[in-house]
């Protein structure tokens, strides 16, 4: 990876450019990158550089491979905002023992749009600044057709199984609290066209962060951490509740979620995981006391958003570290960490890959964002017609298995209402 890495000259050129409207409208069919909330965020295409990272060390494998190939770089930049200039798109494994343990993609052209101001980045590996391309929007992308979808890893049944095993180890004081997931496998008709999931989810879920790389897709609304010019943010959800379609009877669950001693219990561990987490990182830091109800179209989920200063001596990490130091939170492991960790390779009898892994982008300066790469699905490399869905949940002490079933089917929606 180094001797390759040190050969390459990334040569990077940002400019400023007029609104292009949809940002996702631009991408081709092939392995696009997309990282989009509320019409603004990066897509990218093409592929500069790839750096594949495994093990244990993946983390600080992506982050040395990046910080190798931006030190070196001749860059101009026009904007200068947050992603602009130097940018790449990231997918690591929940996992050190996954056999898709991650990806680091530096794209040949990155669209950006941030409030008012829209970009165009195109890099290369030299030795000339490379020419902006001509943008156009690139098609309406076709449906999948006809979708079966089967039982992954475990059936129904076989998870609520486990689910009770889990609470039985949480009452003996094994965990606090630990989160199993489960797949289900989707058949098409067809093969899958990225874009056609991207537009669907943005369109049905624009608060969430719309999110596609090296063929995982998903829109998820958890932040795992975004870093900015010296200020970090994570948005941390444990605790939800299907919603029903009245609003009168949505706002009724929404108090009750609020008040569920649970689902508060669960996201009590979640928040002070994070809050533990970025204080090393921190010389102040912001915990609310409460947390709010977030409204998805499918869902609601309990959440808090934990924001800090990263200290000013040093070298303060960069988003790839904050997101070492975080992952795994208790929103997708539980509590005790090793603890859960070791009963969810007991239980789940699956491999996550990069599903509940860290996936996001990041800049030559550090800062980026980060997901937790939740509500999503993995195109298959070889057969674009079949897809891995997956979902999870948090059980603690007074879990129910039929409802935590019931709370993963719900979580399975937006992927599903994706493909059509």
């Amino acid at each position: 990876m180094s001797t390759a890495l040190a050969a390459a000259n990334l040569v990077c050129r940002t400019v400023a450019i007029p609104d292009p409207g949809d940002l996702l409208a631009y991408l081709p069919d092939e392995s696009p990158c997309a990282w989009v909330r509320r019409g603004d965020g990066l897509v990218g295409w093409g592929e500069t550089l790839r750096v594949q990272v495994s093990g244990p060390d993946r983390f600080r494998d992506a982050d040395r491979a990046w910080a190798e190939l931006t030190t070196s770089a001749a860059v101009r930049d026009d904007v200068g905002l947050p992603g602009t200039g130097p940018v790449a798109f990231a997918s690591l494994a929940f996992s050190p023992d996954s056999e898709d343990g991650g990806v680091l993609l530096v794209p040949r052209v990155v669209l950006g749009r941030r409030g008012d101001t829209c970009w165009l980045t195109t890099m290369t590996t030299g030795p000339a600044l490379p020419a902006a391309p001509d943008l156009a929007p690139s098609g309406v992308p076709g449906s999948p057709g006809a979708v079966s979808y089967a039982d992954g890893a475990r059936s129904g049944p076989e998870w609520m199984g486990l689910v009770r095993e889990a609470v039985r180890r949480v009452t003996a004081g094994q965990v606090d609290k630990v989160v199993l997931a489960r797949d289900l496998v989707a058949t098409t008709e067809d093969p899958v066209d990225p874009r056609w999931l991207l537009t669907r989810l943005a369109e049905r879920y624009p608060s969430c962060w719309t999110f596609s790389v090296d063929g995982l897709v998903g829109a998820t609304p958890e932040l795992l951490v975004r870093r900015e010019r010296g200020l970090v943010t994570s948005r941390v959800l444990a605790g939800t509740i299907r919603r029903t379609g009245d609003d009168q009877r949505d706002l009724t669950l929404a108090a009750s979620l609020a008040r569920s001693s649970k689902d508060l219990e669960e996201h009590e561990y979640a928040v002070r995981s994070v809050a533990d987490a970025l204080a090393p990182h921190c010389s102040s830091a912001n915990v609310p006391d409460s947390p709010f109800v977030l409204h998805l179209p499918n869902v609601m989920h309990l959440a808090t958003d934990v924001t800090g200063v990263l200290h000013g001596r040093g070298n303060p990490p960069t988003v790839i570290g904050l997101a070492e130091a975080l992952h795994p939170t208790a929103a997708v492991c539980g509590t005790p960490t090793p603890q859960a960790n070791a009963l969810i390779s007991q239980l789940e009898g699956m491999d996550r890959g990069r599903y509940s892994g860290p996936v996001g982008w990041l800049d030559a300066s550090g800062d980026g964002e980060f997901g937790i790469a939740l509500r999503c699905a993995q195109i298959d490399h070889d057969d674009p017609t079949t897809l891995r869905l997956f979902a999870g949940c948090g059980i603690v002490a007074g879990s129910d298995p039929r409802a935590e079933l019931a709370e993963s089917q719900a979580k399975l929606v937006p992927m599903r209402d994706a493909l059509g």
